[in-house]
């Protein structure tokens, strides 16, 4: 029997019958959170390979046990439902009872085709989201989300190096990326910070246990009057395991275990989640290279800010630059006027964190910790800039302003 991913019917009424004849059987295997995600996607890409090489005996146990598990999981619901049928009569593919919405059973087929698609295309370790550039010391991890693979990455940060540490299925927007306005079901593109947590008993079961808000709009959104708000990294509700690749009103969703496991290593207000289209994958001394090559640009910045030369200093401008309440020409006049009256300018910075943004290579967000100091002023605080190269292949400053 083939493998198409082209839906005929529906296996909810089969569904019941199943958890409670197989339900409660013996020899369920003992799990953590993190482990039962793990075991149930082996599983389930396991079967269809059974499927593929025509063993549907050893698919429908796989399943059998994988059920007892994780008795949730709709999509191995639906394939355990078609393998047992296929005992009666000859089936031409998956979903093969005409009983229950088509879009329902369509979403299950998706997310098996999103599971296997990925599990066909496995990732190398040993290479390095392109958007990544430096992690900043106070960064343990950070996370990427490939929205086309419905794939979410858990990067640590090794020693400044970004180590793929583990990987995890996850549902977007219902209408795709490419966030605009307020209710399009859609999920931004771009570089995120997680802001906070809100633990499952101040939501509805909707979003299962828990949500991290991130920072949706941010700075670049604003400046091109993208609207909504409350785009979360969030669990799925408590009956349910996992969600159809696209089915979310614009959140990132994660199955309620992969939310727990992921929770031990999400800072609020540090951890980054940067969500692309597609993960542009690069070597290691590529990534070297870049790292050296773009911290270069914020360093010589610094550099000719402390030189207290005016000329200098705002050649890292863009004449579209607007920030901290100023756009260009306001900003060269307020500059030009103050730089000179000081006797020094000291500018430390520190817990520096760079990143190019997903879908547009000459668009970078740098963070740091700013300790300026001068005969007659001193402040710290979290600054972000935006960056873009510009036609003559200069990069400028185009936003700067507190973090947010």
């Amino acid at each position: 029997m083939s493998i198409r991913y082209k839906i005929i019917a529906s296996i909810l009424f089969l569904q019941s019958n199943i958890l409670s004849a197989e339900g409660n059987s013996s020899g369920e295997i003992s799990l953590s959170e993190a482990e039962i995600s793990i075991y149930s996607e082996k599983a389930l890409i396991q079967a269809v390979e059974y499927v593929r090489n025509n063993e549907i005996n050893k698919a429908i146990e796989e399943l059998n046990q994988l059920l007892k598990t994780n008795p949730s999981f709709n999509a191995a619901q639906l394939m355990y439902a078609d393998l047992m049928l296929s005992r009666s009569k000859a089936i031409t593919d998956f979903g093969n009872i005409t009983s229950a919405p088509f879009n329902h059973i369509d979403s299950l087929l998706t997310e098996v085709k999103a599971r296997w698609d990925f599990h066909k295309n496995s990732v190398d370790k040993n290479k390095i989201p392109s958007s990544l550039i430096k992690l900043a010391n106070t960064q343990s991890h950070v996370i990427v989300v490939d929205a086309q693979s419905s794939r979410l990455f858990l990067f640590e940060n090794d020693n400044g190096v970004p180590k793929l540490k583990s990987d995890f299925y996850v549902t977007i927007g219902k209408n795709g990326t490419g966030k605009y306005t307020e209710g399009d079901q859609k999920t931004p593109i771009g570089v995120y910070f997680v802001t906070g947590f809100i633990p499952s008993e101040d939501l509805p079961d909707l979003y299962g246990d828990g949500a991290f808000p991130i920072n949706y709009p941010n700075a670049w959104d604003q400046r091109h009057n993208r609207t909504g708000y409350g785009i979360w990294l969030h669990g799925t509700p408590s009956k349910v395991y996992s969600r159809a690749p696209k089915d979310s009103n614009g959140c990132v969703i994660v199955s309620n275990n992969d939310l727990n496991t992921l929770a031990d290593f999400i800072d609020e207000g540090k951890t980054p989640v940067i969500i692309a289209n597609s993960i542009n994958w690069i070597n290691k001394k590529e990534w070297k290279k870049r790292n050296d090559n773009y911290n270069l640009f914020v360093e010589q910045w610094r550099r000719d800010w402390e030189t207290r030369n005016v000329k200098l200093y705002l050649r890292h401008y863009s004449k579209e630059y607007t920030g901290l309440g100023k756009n260009y020409d306001s900003w060269v006049q307020y500059k030009s006027r103050v730089i000179p009256t000081k006797k020094f300018i000291k500018v430390d910075l520190s817990n520096k964190s760079v990143f190019l943004y997903p879908d547009i290579p000459d668009l970078m967000v740098v963070t740091f910790l700013q300790d300026y100091s001068s005969d007659t002023f001193r402040r710290k605080f979290v600054k972000r800039q935006y960056w873009r190269m510009e036609e003559d292949g200069k990069w400028r400053i185009i936003y700067e302003g507190t973090a947010s």
